[in-house]
Formats: C-alpha cells, structure tokens, sequence
C-alpha cells in the first residue's frame, strides 16, 4: 500500500474517538499476514490476520501499486468480499479497485487515482474525475492525499460541519471545505471544490 493513502484518512476520523464525538468508536488494521509493507519499505505490524469483514460497519481499502495485482487474487478479493453486508465501504486511490473486483461498485460511480481511471471502468457504472465520490454508502477518494479529505468528509457525514472545522483545526489542515459537498460526488477544479 501507499501509507498516505491509510494514514490521513486515519488521521481524520481518529478524531471521532479522540473528541467523544461518537459512541463506541474503534478500529482495527486487517490484512492477509502479520506485516505490511508500504511501497517506500516502511512495516506496518497487523493485529488482526483474516478476520470476517462482516462484523465492522465501515471498512477502508487504501491504494498502492500492488492494487493493480490484488483485483486478480481470488483469495484476497474473497477475503474482502466477507465485507458484503457491511454498512460503509470506503477506499482511497487504487484501493478502488479492489472495492471493484470485490463487486461492491457494481452500478455505482467511484473514482481512483488518475493514472488508473482506465483500470477502474470495468467495475462501475462512471469513473468521475474528482476527489470524492460518493454513491450510496460506498465512498472513494482519488489521488493520494484524497484520504485526508475523504476522511474529513466521512467525519462530517457521521457528525456536523462545526466538528468537522474542530478536527481541521487540530489537524491544522485548512484545505477542506466543511459543507459544500454534494451528496454524490465532489469535484476539485483547481481552485475550489464544486
């Protein structure tokens, strides 16, 4: 995986735990063996190996270069396919395509990473060029740093706008724009988000 993808999307909704702002609020990092290693050679040790998907109510798939060759790994994408019934399911950049080879965006728009828009097409209805995308309960994020704002997103989603501004001022991240998101999708134009 790209840790950025995991890490600022964790970064923001960690704060619904930290400010009290949700009951019963917690997490665990799942994988297929006891280490990751992030595509710059950082380890990340795993508590939770195979664990049924099922039980959560909102799982996240970052992206990384190794997405490309997990859509095609019937034992990972079963693995993730245990997620069937669960209430959220989220994903930044190239984690797209595993939300796709697991079926969860059949006939549903998402997004990924620009350099994979054409790997993403055979599993949704509409690749949207933008940084969220939300479609149901189904949201993905684009390029990398997508993750802070699709997790500040979900922490708006979950709360209200005021907290949301709280959590951007202890991130200090000035960025996102608490409020003006549409319930399907936003688009980053370069200069504001619409």
């Amino acid at each position: 995986m790209t840790t950025l993808d995991f890490v600022g999307f964790y970064e923001a909704v960690s704060w619904l735990k930290i400010l009290n702002a949700k009951e019963n609020v917690s997490w665990d990092l799942c994988a297929i063996r006891e280490e990751i290693t992030d595509d710059r050679g950082m380890t990340i040790k795993i508590k939770y190996i195979r664990p049924d998907l099922s039980k959560y109510d909102l799982i996240f798939i970052p992206g990384g270069m190794s997405t490309r060759e997990l859509r095609f790994d019937a034992e990972f994408i079963s693995w993730i396919q245990t997620a069937r019934d669960v209430e959220y399911k989220v994903s930044v950049c190239t984690g797209a395509l595993l939300l796709g080879a697991a079926g969860f965006l059949t006939d549903k728009m998402a997004t990924t990473n620009s350099a994979a828009y054409e790997l993403l097409i055979p599993y949704c209805t509409e690749v949207v060029k933008a940084r969220i995308v939300r479609d149901g309960n189904v949201l993905t994020g684009g390029g990398v740093s997508a993750s802070i704002d699709l997790g500040l997103y979900l922490v708006e989603s979950l709360t209200n706008k005021e907290l949301v501004k709280k959590v951007q001022k202890m991130m200090d991240y000035p960025y996102y724009q608490a409020g003006k998101l549409s319930n399907i999708f936003m688009q980053y134009t370069g200069d504001e988000y619409c």
